[in-house]
């Protein structure tokens, strides 16, 4: 009799130490100290030796150099990065399996393809955003185009043609939106990638390309097409004399791709918020710095509120947009 009594003050005594604050939620999620134990995979939804790739590579050297851990880059490419998220967004929430992606992942994809696999907003924790780029408005030598106000100008006598790789990509979506907030004519030639449209910008058969600054930078600087406008809020310290969209007069106007790392949703907030931190002192080391600006990037810190806060507004955006172009994928 005494014994079964012992046993029952025993399991009260337990039931109430489970209910004191925060010791249950501390068994169910580990303390970020104890992260990470082995190493983490860092997923790319893209194939090797693209931007985000080369990007992805340099944080998890970063990364793992700072958390005492390997990260490895798996690249998981796919159904315009439909593969990589989904499979990331279906993961085992515990920190072990990160993303890091381009802002269509998030921002389009899921308002222009049906059953994507994963929700933007739903299926990740959002850890930071880390790194951009701006897009560059890109002319050739025999246009007589030199500003913004030129190619609104003149489209609206005549409507002007503008290339770009893909449709409903981040520099499409930036060309439609400058058409819609200025009034421009401008008409999109898709291309299966920024080398045959600067082929045949530099050629003459467009008139107008916008493209990955990146990309763009060996013929700005051969003097082979004269940039027009960067489609970002602010100047690059790449090319600090060339104006943005915004500057000529279009307010507000920032048409970027940014590059986001995730975790699966119920990641332990503890686990993110350490992420997060790293992530912020990463992109103040000098070094880091001088070798984004070498890679052709920006840096760009945004934290787990404001990520998500540009993603849902972008999404907006984005929604508004392509409506307002009728622009949808086969």
């Amino acid at each position: 009799m005494l014994r079964k009594s012992l046993h029952r003050l025993a399991g009260l005594g337990l039931a109430t130490l489970l209910t004191l604050p925060g010791l249950a939620a501390a068994q169910a999620a580990p303390a970020a100290g104890n992260w990470p134990a082995k190493p983490v995979t860092l997923v790319v939804p893209f194939p090797p030796g693209g931007s985000t790739d080369v990007l992805a590579r340099l944080f998890a050297a970063k990364l793992g150099e700072r958390l005492g851990q390997s990260v490895v880059v798996e690249n998981r490419p796919g159904a315009n990065t439909g593969i990589g998220a989904a499979a990331v967004a279906r993961a085992t929430a515990d920190g072990y399996t990160l993303m890091i992606t381009g802002a269509p992942t998030f921002t389009t994809n899921s308002l222009l393809y049906p059953n994507l696999g994963y929700d933007p907003i739903k299926s990740y924790e959002y850890v930071a955003i880390a790194g951009s780029a701006p897009f560059v408005i890109l002319t050739n030598t025999q246009s007589g185009l030199a500003t913004v106000n030129d190619l609104v100008t003149k489209s609206k006598a005549e409507p002007l043609s503008f290339g770009s790789f893909g449709t409903a990509s981040t520099p499409h979506l930036a060309g439609e939106y400058l058409a819609q907030r200025t009034g421009a004519k401008l008409l999109h030639v898709p291309y299966r990638g920024s080398a045959p449209a600067m082929t045949d910008l530099i050629g003459g058969q467009i008139p107008l390309s916008i493209d990955t600054l990146v990309a763009a930078l060996p013929q700005m600087r051969a003097g082979k097409v004269r940039a027009v406008a960067l489609t970002s809020a602010a100047r690059s310290s790449l090319v600090p004399d060339v104006p943005t969209v915004n500057e000529s007069g279009v307010a507000g106007y920032d048409f970027i791709t940014w590059y986001g790392i995730v975790a699966p949703k119920g990641t332990p907030q503890p686990v993110v918020d350490k992420l997060s931190t790293q992530v912020r002192e990463m992109l103040a080391e000098p070094q880091t710095l001088e070798k984004l600006k070498e890679l052709g990037f920006d840096p760009f810190y945004a934290d787990p509120k404001a990520f998500r806060g540009r993603v849902e507004q972008e999404l907006e955006r984005n929604a508004g947009v392509i409506k307002a172009a009728g622009i949808k994928v086969e």
